[in-house]
């Protein structure tokens, strides 16, 4: 249940998905009604059924902006998908994170999908670099990625093989 009502008060209120589900709604439910959703989850994950409406989005393409409106590529999509869906998921990426945290799985220094990180950490800790190399009057060499689409082009079999290696079986890395 604290998995449950973290993931809640965690989400900001967004657009519902097909099924019309908001999040306000969801926070506003009483312990009863939270003990049957929490039920939901827990089936859904050990029977490895998940409602096909969760596969379902609405997507809405918002023009970049100063872009030209007449080029598709100028345009970035937003997919509104079920709040529901959206909460397991980050009931199970909590667990998950924790778990390849507390295994000493993810650097330290990433801070793309981590929570309470961002890239102004990295640019802080370069900046440090900077200045100690300046100082030793030493070289510093920093080399920067931009993977454009990376999560489009993400090879899932080795993500699930990398977690498998972890020690991670069963629902978990199957959801």
């Amino acid at each position: 249940m604290f998995e449950l009502e973290t993931a809640l008060s965690r989400k900001h209120d967004t657009s519902p998905g097909p099924d019309v589900i908001a999040y306000n709604m969801l926070r506003h439910l009483n312990t009863t009604s939270l003990s049957h959703l929490l039920f939901l989850f827990n089936r859904i994950m050990t029977e490895q059924k998940y409602p096909s409406e969760w596969r379902e989005a609405i997507v809405i393409p918002i023009l970049k902006p100063g872009k030209d409106p007449s080029n598709p590529l100028h345009y970035r999509p937003i997919a509104l998908t079920s709040c529901l869906c959206k909460t397991l998921e980050r009931m199970v990426n909590a667990r998950l994170v924790f778990e390849l945290e507390k295994q000493g799985f993810i650097s330290p220094l990433q801070s793309g999908f981590h929570r309470d990180r961002s890239t102004f950490d990295n640019l802080v800790l370069l900046e440090t670099h900077i200045r100690n190399a300046f100082i030793r009057r030493n070289h510093l060499v920093s080399i920067f990625l931009d993977i454009g689409k990376a999560y489009d082009r993400t090879w899932r079999y080795g993500i699930l093989s990398t977690l498998f290696n972890f020690g991670f079986r069963g629902n978990l890395p199957i959801f």
